[in-house]
């Protein structure tokens, strides 16, 4: 339901936006430089042959995906080095750095056409950014990494210095904003606590966006047992197999890292839960079915049996692949790098965390009627989540425990990952980033202003009833006398969701009114209701 008054939000802004969309692109030389860190998952990546010197892409690919995938990413942990190395000896994986890095994390996909949206990454905040007067390889950068290594594993944080140090010299020697974005947190804070003093050399800003800071519990404890899927709906037919990606994630430093974090305080401390089929005392030989609770150091005894026969074939090869102890001790060592990172005097951070949405804390498995009699087979059950707000990955409680001095935290209503294209966050970073002289919501492309000043959102349910209702007001400041009206006009609009079996029907509906100019500065405000009806 609330999509609707977002879509009818997303309309509104867009039409306001094209009140001056015949000016020619600008771009403002006097904005200090960004930098943009993804997560895991979040970069392009391609395995170089060593014969011949050709690359091609593995991740991501749509079409064609699992085979090359197998071959070429999946990988085995060295202890020795905390690097996680393919098994194929004639490749490597590298990342393009095309677009100052840009393209490793805009499209992750470039070839696909239909459903592109799906494999988008940073692409909204990009074409977003340069719409305020940025420039790529002048005041844009992107850091794609090898996101299967772990955070703190010394060439992936000499790979960042070196892109720190080349961004401050392409930008003329201007201090740089990180905006990271999930475990590309864990990335910074990584590389701030190992190497402060090149972090505060090159950095003002740093813009840490749904960071999983104290982990994210249900979500990798299910992805360790059962795997994940990055992609929904009919591309999943295409696209890498869960299983595939199981046997990668298992060998994977990052996902360990990515564990509850064990030591900190949770407000709900999370736990696995196994409904198990016990032998009764009695002698009868009937069967109890018992539910079994672990804390997060406990449930590292099931992982490990659980995957203990844990088998994967790579080119008619059998290689073991179980819980890897090596990998959870060099993960306890990155939890303790990241617990003891300071913020340098001289940079400034904020927090942004995704809220509202369910978000896996505590993860079961079986239940009454179907115990789980062999931990092996756990990876063949379906996992049940006790969930908590957040953002649907990362609970907000491990967003918000960023252990640093913050600027700001500040919580938005969205996806994980669809938070990166929140207009709200847009808003944020413009003023944080200081975009537009001398109004920090200025933007250098358009003769005007739109000065957001009102955002108001209320929900009830009354019987089968859900009614939201959204109020937003913008100010739109102009030295144009043409652009106002000579009175107040209002406008309607309706939008309509059909039923199904998946979302209830719903309408929403909306008045739009716009005040008459008034010394430069012309009023909209925007008053919505929807409702659903479950069926």
């Amino acid at each position: 339901m609330s999509l609707l008054l977002e879509e009818i939000i997303r309309s509104v802004e867009a039409l306001l936006k094209l009140r001056n969309r015949n000016q020619k692109p600008y771009v403002d030389p006097n904005l200090d430089p960004v930098l943009l860190v993804p997560g895991i998952a979040g970069s392009i990546l391609n395995a170089v042959d060593h014969e011949n010197g050709n690359e091609e892409r593995v991740w991501v690919r749509i079409f064609g995906a699992d085979h090359e995938f197998r071959t070429k990413m999946w990988s085995r942990f060295d202890p020795s080095t905390g690097k996680t190395i393919s098994l194929d000896p004639k490749t490597s994986i590298v990342v393009p750095q095309d677009r100052a890095g840009l393209h490793a994390i805009d499209v992750l996909d470039p070839d696909m056409i239909v459903g592109r949206e799906s494999v988008y990454y940073f692409h909204e905040m990009i074409v977003e950014m340069i719409g305020w007067g940025f420039e790529e390889g002048k005041t844009l950068f992107g850091f794609g990494y090898d996101f299967r290594q772990s955070n703190r594993l010394q060439e992936t944080l000499d790979e960042f210095a070196k892109k720190l140090e080349t961004v401050y010299k392409a930008s003329g020697e201007k201090k740089i904003n990180v905006i990271s974005h999930s475990m590309g947190g864990l990335l910074v804070k990584c590389f701030m606590g190992l190497h402060s003093d090149i972090f505060e050399k090159y950095v003002q800003n740093w813009i840490a966006i749904a960071a999983p800071f104290r982990g994210a519990p249900g979500y990798i404890t299910s992805t360790l047992l059962n795997g994940m899927s990055f992609v929904n709906g009919w591309e999943q037919n295409f696209f890498v197999s869960k299983w595939s990606m199981h046997q990668l994630l298992i060998e994977c430093p990052s996902i360990y890292e990515l564990m509850c974090c064990p030591y900190f305080k949770w407000e709900l401390p999370p736990v696995l839960e196994l409904w198990r089929e016990k032998e009764s005392n009695d002698g009868v030989g009937i069967s109890d079915v018992v539910l079994e609770s672990y804390r997060s150091l406990e449930s590292l005894e099931v992982f490990t049996k659980s995957l203990s026969n844990n088998t994967a074939d790579y080119c008619g090869e059998s290689i073991d692949l179980p819980f890897n102890w090596k990998i959870m001790e060099w993960a306890h060592k990155t939890k303790q790098v990241l617990a003891s990172a300071k913020l340098p005097p001289q940079v400034k951070f904020y927090n942004i965390y995704g809220t509202n949405l369910e978000t896996p804390h505590s993860v079961c498995y079986g239940n009454e009627k179907m115990p789980v009699k062999d931990l092996t087979n756990l990876r063949y059950f379906q996992p049940t989540y006790i969930c908590v707000d957040g953002d649907g990955t990362v609970p907000m409680e491990s967003a918000m425990a960023d252990g640093l001095e913050a600027v700001a935290r500040v919580g938005v209503p969205g996806e994980h990952r669809g938070i990166l294209n929140d207009h709200r966050v847009f808003r944020m970073l413009r003023k944080w980033l200081n975009v537009g002289e001398p109004d920090p919501f200025y933007n250098p492309i358009n003769d005007y202003v739109i000065l957001p000043t009102t955002f108001e959102m209320e929900k009830y349910q009354e019987n089968r009833l859900e009614v939201a209702s959204v109020k937003e007001s913008w100010d739109i400041i102009s030295d144009d006398n043409n652009i106002g009206t000579a009175g107040s006009t209002v406008s309607s609009i309706s939008v309509s969701q059909p039923g199904n079996d998946q979302n209830p029907r719903a309408e929403a509906h909306a008045t739009l009114t716009v005040q008459p100019q008034n010394d430069g500065r012309q009023h909209v405000e925007l008053n919505a209701v929807s409702v659903s009806v479950d069926a």
